[in-house]
């Protein structure tokens, strides 16, 4: 049993640090980025699910948490359309740092 916890602590962890690695080293687009995000957000997700539910406490975080990232993600794929209409496209090397 122990070894099963051990096992849903690490692969979420894993899942954080690939989506951090992802997004440093894939700069290029602004959905790559909102991509890697929404991964990394998702580790964090099951980490916090998995720790509370050890914990034997209320679920009722890990569903605000949840909805935030949603929030998050709505915000993030608004932002792209705005960007995409005006710019043309995703590219952060088009875009002008003034």
């Amino acid at each position: 049993m122990l070894i099963l916890n051990f096992v849903y602590l690490i692969f979420p962890l894993f899942m954080i640090f690939c989506g951090l690695w992802s997004f440093v080293c894939n700069r290029k687009h602004l959905l790559n980025a909102l991509l890697s995000l929404e991964f990394i957000m998702l580790g964090i997700f099951w980490v916090l699910s998995v720790s509370i539910s050890e914990i034997g406490m209320e679920g009722y975080f890990v569903l605000f948490f949840l909805t935030l990232a949603a929030c998050e993600g709505a915000l993030g794929l608004s932002l792209l359309v705005s960007i995409v209409r005006t710019h043309g496209n995703d590219c952060f090397s088009s875009f002008s740092v003034l």
